[in-house]
């Protein structure tokens, strides 16, 4: 094979592509296979444009850019494959290639540096975005954007309907903090409380530590914590993941924890694959494998740990979608569904297809609208048969997602994530 690009912290890839042997028995696992039937959108069919481009038969053109982009990186091929593929490193590797080596459009250049680069690794920068957009939503002019038509010109209506509202207060008041646990005191661990999520999920991250707590977990949100990185190294731009994983090395890795708990689970599945993004021969590889060792999903966690606090009944028909990164990614199944069926009187129900992506991916929802919207569709249509009330999830992305499917195709349903319905059932 031809020399790898120069990026930090890529491995050689060659064992990780001869693994696949090109079975197929992927194909109707993946999203957009199932969407196009086309081979090239399937994983078999974008690894075999991957090795093309690695060994140098095939360039890095717009061509190979569009499939590549057009993978959700849901890794549902992972779970389906026999020989163990871990595809969601490759398509990582193959969009840092991308980064590397194409000239992407002047605009996609400057989003993605204005995201990647400037805005995610700050929180500083986040609330103040955040105050920008609660005022948007709050001022009117929201209102008149939508009903001007300016949206629908600008070709971003639906974009426009997957902003989540913004919330008066932010959870960044809550970093460096730390909330005793009630009764005997049974773990202390620190809270992981994502990026973009404490200005549009504190109920929810709220709910984790009152949950916790409630099970005598000591909760500690340590000061300084930046984003995760997931969606920087999901989008190729490795530099970027590689600077927060390294601050956030620095800041859990400091304090004794039984437990690194998050309540994302794309968050979750890069945190625990943190020394993908160094070289064996860097320092903080190492470090990256025992904070590994540490991370688990707050679903993950109460399940292993056992709900020790008073569950109140919840008469409500509930059905789970499961998150692509916790189920593919982390591995976690069983988890979030004993939990939901601890609570007393709760009808659980399981989703048709529930495997298969709603189509949020990170921001796969902002970048590949319209094929989004139609897996959400699908999505939606089946949540719908199932008679719930409720649809429950394990992310904020699907959160995000599932609630705006719920108000576009009028189900009538209510989202939560799955902390969320504990949190309620303890009221």
């Amino acid at each position: 094979m031809t020399s790898s690009p120069q990026i930090s912290g890529l491995h050689p890839v060659y064992e990780d592509y001869a693994r696949c042997v090109h079975c197929g028995l992927c194909s109707n696992h993946c999203p957009t296979y199932r969407l196009w039937h086309l081979e090239a959108d399937s994983p078999r069919g974008r690894i075999y444009q991957m090795i093309r481009a690695e060994t140098g038969e095939s360039p890095v053109n717009s061509t190979f850019v569009d499939h590549i982009d057009k993978c959700l990186d849901c890794r549902a091929c992972e779970t389906a494959c026999p020989s163990g593929v871990e595809y969601g490193k490759l398509v990582e590797y193959a969009r840092a290639r991308i980064a590397a080596e194409y000239k992407r459009p002047f605009f996609s250049r400057l989003a993605r540096t204005f995201a990647y680069k400037w805005l995610l690794p700050r929180p500083g920068r986040i609330a103040l975005l955040a105050k920008l957009l609660h005022f948007y939503q709050g001022s009117g002019l929201q209102s008149l954007a939508r009903s001007s038509g300016i949206l629908k010109a600008l070709n971003l209506e639906e974009r426009e309907r997957l902003l989540p509202p913004i919330d008066k207060q932010f959870f960044f008041r809550s970093y460096g903090q730390t909330f005793p646990a009630q009764g005997p005191r049974r773990a202390r661990v620190a809270f992981f409380a994502g990026c973009i999520a404490n200005v549009t999920f504190t109920a929810l991250n709220d709910a984790t530590i009152r949950v916790l707590a409630a099970n005598g977990c000591e909760v500690v949100v340590p000061e300084g914590q930046l984003c995760c990185g997931a969606l920087a190294s999901h989008a190729g731009v490795r530099e970027a993941a590689r600077l927060t994983a390294r601050k956030n090395l620095d800041i859990f890795l400091s304090g004794d924890f039984d437990a690194i708990i998050t309540n994302a689970a794309g968050c979750g599945s890069t945190l625990k694959e943190y020394s993908h993004l160094f070289s064996e021969d860097e320092p903080e590889f190492e470090r990256a494998l025992a904070f590994e060792s540490q991370v688990r999903d707050v679903t993950e966690f109460l399940a292993s740990l056992g709900l020790s606090a008073e569950l109140h009944p919840l008469p409500l028909r509930v059905t789970y979608q499961d998150s692509c990164h916790l189920l593919h990614g982390q591995k976690v199944r069983e988890a979030p569904r004993k939990l939901l069926r601890a609570i007393p009187q709760l009808d659980f129900v399981e989703l048709p297809y529930s495997d298969i992506c709603c189509g949020s991916a990170g921001v796969y929802n902002l970048t590949q609208t319209r094929t989004s919207m139609d897996l959400l569709a699908e999505k939606m249509n089946l949540a719908k048969g199932t008679g719930a009330q409720v649809v429950v999830s394990a992310n904020p992305g699907c959160l995000l997602q599932l609630r705006a499917g719920a108000e576009l195709h009028n189900t009538g349903q209510e989202v939560l994530h799955v902390v969320e319905l504990l949190a309620r059932a303890l009221a």
